[in-house]
């Protein structure tokens, strides 16, 4: 079992073991980072987060709740209050603890965080279509495939589509009564 906790700059160093390749990080994160990830590429993603009262993004950590280690990293952003809707983004299972659950724990529990904390309609997130086992972590988590925007990222010498998924709080709902 994992609980998530609010990743702050203690956990840099640990993130940054994870990401050992310009492939991973680019999964990870898209362009929104270049190789080798450093701390001081990673201080400006933690500004106005996790505050439930103002912030636009929330930064988690999964932490195993047997062991007390860092497991995985799961950020929830793009808020829109207006809209009631959020986006996943850049989830991360520790390499060394991959196969084991992590990823759909860490799903359901920041999908429950916005429907149930913050109030949320809709939460979405994109995915690149090579990456199956986060496809497979996604759609056993419940989220729905909406569609795909081909060829949307290119890297190296080649080009990434991305499969875009979702879940609306009233299947949240139905998940939650089907499980009680």
């Amino acid at each position: 079992m994992i609980r998530l906790e609010y990743f702050t700059a203690t956990d840099f160093d640990q993130l940054i073991s994870w990401i050992d390749s310009p492939r991973l990080l680019m999964n990870w994160s898209g362009p929104m980072f270049n190789f080798p990830l450093t701390p001081d590429k990673l201080s400006w993603y933690l500004d106005g987060a996790n505050d439930l009262g103002s912030s636009e993004v929330f930064v988690f950590k999964a932490v195993d709740t047997t062991t007390g280690a860092a497991v995985g990293h799961i950020s929830l952003g793009s808020l829109s209050p207006k809209n009631r809707s959020a986006r996943i983004s850049r989830v991360l299972v520790d390499p060394a603890t991959r196969s084991r659950g992590i990823g759909q724990q860490m799903l359901t529990q920041v999908l429950r965080f916005g429907f149930e904390e913050l109030g949320l309609h809709r939460i979405d997130l994109g995915v690149y279509d090579f990456n199956e086992a986060a496809l497979r972590c996604y759609t056993r988590a419940g989220l729905q495939a909406e569609g795909r925007s081909r060829d949307i990222l290119r890297y190296d010498d080649e080009y990434w589509s991305l499969v875009e998924m979702s879940m609306l709080e009233h299947e949240w709902q139905a998940r939650q009564a089907a499980v009680a």
